[in-house]
């Protein structure tokens, strides 16, 4: 897979390579932290952008939150550290996209885990074997209000880059026992009706709603009952 890389990250890819738990990892070492998402690595000869994959970090118009963000990835990975790195993709600001790990702890999943990041589910592919840890990490830090989600309603990064500045909230709906034998249960938030063709997410307004079994139109794609969440 690393042929696709651009020569940026060559040097990166020539370093010595190992392989814990079938993650093919090349070592480098910390020259700098960007922000709560970015760092900047030392491969070889070559300074290398690092994004890290699979997750969110607040901007720097959601503070106090991107601050604590990028100080807390800043005590994790200070200056010279040595790391490792699982190299995913270069993406179109030719960044390459990782995953670190610092004595074999993912620190990606780690700022999920502190509240310090949200998982990026657009790209949650990137890290399709631990998919499931990052959804239970950012559970557990929302359920107990860590970092970014101390806030009473936290707008995600990826919706604040939007121009969003409130949370998507699910329009109500009336509830007569008329109605409700024409809407579909699975969305007791709003009203479906049954029996409608395939919808996506792209195809409604809803966003961010209450989603029960059998879910007929796949909203809750990571099972967390909670719908079309981007």
């Amino acid at each position: 897979m690393f042929s696709r890389f651009t020569p940026l990250v060559s040097a990166a890819l020539a370093l010595m390579l190992i392989s814990p738990s079938d993650a093919q990892l090349t070592t480098a070492k910390v020259v700098s932290v960007k922000d709560g998402d970015t760092i900047f690595i030392q491969a070889g000869s070559k300074k290398v952008e690092v994004r890290l994959a699979c997750i969110d970090t607040p901007e720097k118009g959601q503070q106090p939150y991107y601050k604590q963000a990028t100080d807390r990835l800043k005590q994790i990975l200070p200056a010279n550290q040595s790391i490792q790195v699982r190299s995913i993709e270069t993406d179109k600001y030719k960044r390459l996209v990782a995953e670190i790990y610092l004595n074999g702890r993912s620190v990606n999943l780690q700022m999920v885990q502190e509240g310090q990041a949200v998982v990026y589910r657009q790209y949650l592919k990137a890290c399709d074997s631990t998919k499931n840890q990052y959804l239970q990490a950012e559970a557990t830090a929302k359920s107990q209000k860590l970092g970014f989600w101390k806030q009473p309603n936290p707008v995600t990064p990826s919706d604040f880059r939007r121009g969003k500045t409130t949370p998507s909230t699910p329009r109500p709906v009336s509830s007569p026992t008329t109605q409700a034998k024409q809407c579909d249960s699975s969305y007791p938030d709003f009203c479906l009706k049954p029996n409608i063709p395939d919808l996506n997410c792209g195809d409604i307004s809803y966003r961010r709603f209450k989603v029960l079994p059998p879910d007929p139109h796949g909203f809750d794609g990571d099972g967390d009952g909670v719908g079309c969440e981007r």
